[in-house]
């Protein structure tokens, strides 16, 4: 996520139309939200148009006559693009080809942003989405890992959740047990990030990680507690259940040691005292866990060198 982020960093001074791609629940409002913060535009609001808004296409269609009133639109973000019908697609092209047919200094269509969770490239294959479209909003593409992807993200996401919702309940932050920590890294997440979010404010509300499996519980999560097939991978499935367990235990020791190693920056002495542990049992747990050195080592760099990367690993449209 990191070098990913140093792209939408770098591009969002720009004006590319960016693509947002990604299962639902991984985080696509939230990069576009991030992206407008950072762009040209962050003093001016960022509008939001879901499939079927026709009035919002009609507002961006009528205010192209203001110059103020086009300026005040500041970005657009279409959630979930892959869903407008042929007509919306249509009228959402329109305000493209308009703006490349105007005179230089004539109102123009605010910066575009867009988000989906469909394959797009398949959808103008089978005829469903208009391919001059896809072109103009696809001058970017980025995409978003799923949480199942990214299993060591998911003790920091954890914490950072269940502060945020303690904090805005009043409540204590609750403690969450390494094998409680184990299962969620073994779960699937099919909802993602804004599924550990539910399971997070839970927890606050609940007061205790136990009641997920109980009568009160209140998300599909504890179903998930309760039938170890669903949140196990099924290649895990055919694997014996010590050996399971000793790859979650192990998953998720590497990402709360990852996590304290971050807050302290990599500070090992405060590491290994946060963590109640002695130095030289930290340093062997880190040789043994590869965390030898930061993620951010001077070897990961930017600009052509980070996207060279993001598009080996699938990242980069």
């Amino acid at each position: 996520m990191r070098p990913l982020e140093r792209v939408f960093v770098d591009i969002a001074p720009t004006e590319i139309p960016i693509l947002i791609l990604g299962e639902s629940g991984t985080g696509k409002e939230v990069v576009a939200l991030e992206i407008h913060a950072r762009s040209r535009h962050c003093n001016e609001p960022l509008v939001k148009c879901m499939p079927g808004a026709t009035a919002v296409l009609n507002q961006l269609q009528t205010s192209r006559r203001s110059v103020n009133d086009v300026r005040c639109m500041g970005s657009i973000f279409f959630d979930d693009i892959g869903e407008l019908d042929q007509e919306d697609q249509n009228r959402v092209l329109q305000l493209f080809l308009d703006a490349e047919t105007i005179s230089p200094g004539a109102p123009q269509i605010p910066r575009v942003l867009s988000a989906t969770s469909r394959n797009l490239e398949q959808a103008v294959r089978d005829g469903r989405f208009r391919k001059e479209l896809y072109y103009r909003i696809s001058g970017v593409c980025l995409r978003l890992p799923a949480l199942r992807d990214r299993a060591e993200d998911i003790p920091p996401l954890l914490d950072f959740l269940l502060r945020r919702y303690a904090s805005l309940f009043c409540r204590p932050v609750p403690y969450v047990s390494t094998s409680t920590l184990a299962t969620f890294m073994q779960y699937s997440w099919p909802g993602n990030i804004r599924e550990l979010e539910n399971v997070a404010r839970e927890i606050v509300l609940l007061g205790d990680e136990k009641l997920l499996a109980g009568d009160f519980a209140l998300g599909a999560f504890s179903e998930a507690l309760d039938k170890p097939a669903n949140y196990v991978n099924n290649r895990n499935a055919r694997r014996s259940l010590k050996q399971v367990s000793r790859e979650a235990s192990r998953k998720a020791e590497r990402g709360l040691i990852l996590h304290s190693l971050e807050e302290t920056h990599w500070n090992r002495k405060r590491t290994a005292k946060e963590l109640q542990i002695s130095y030289k049992a930290l340093l062997y747990k880190m040789k043994q866990l590869g965390l030898d050195r930061p993620i951010d080592s001077p070897d990961v760099g930017t600009g052509n060198a980070t996207v060279r990367k993001l598009e080996n690993a699938g990242l980069l449209g």
